[in-house]
């Protein structure tokens, strides 16, 4: 079993089997590397917005580094990124922080 995987992501971008196909290589390895191709994108600014995709898409268990133009995405256990969770869950746990904090009279 490799201990990281490969992808290329070109022409055709970020599509829903391409996720699929990631979500399919980590079910057996922690770490995969997606190869930007010239065809794909070579701007920087737009390679952010590619990266920022992906994990939005794959949800808290994953975290990315880009290193040139290749993206290296590793699979956690537990939530990595609080960034993606719903600002309803985020106000409910701190009114209840809130309330719990404040002394019954």
């Amino acid at each position: 079993m490799p201990a990281i995987r490969q992808i290329q992501l070109g022409k055709n971008g970020l599509t829903e089997n391409l996720i699929l196909n990631l979500k399919h290589h980590f079910d057996t390895c922690k770490n995969v590397k997606i190869s930007v191709l010239k065809s794909c994108c070579r701007d920087r600014e737009e390679l952010k917005k590619i990266n920022e995709q992906i994990l939005e898409k794959l949800g808290n268990h994953y975290t990315s580094r880009i290193i040139g133009y290749t993206i290296v995405v590793k699979r956690w256990r537990r939530d990595m990124r609080e960034d993606i969770k719903p600002d309803s869950q985020m106000d409910e746990k701190e009114n209840s922080q809130d309330s719990l904090s404040q002394p019954a009279s």
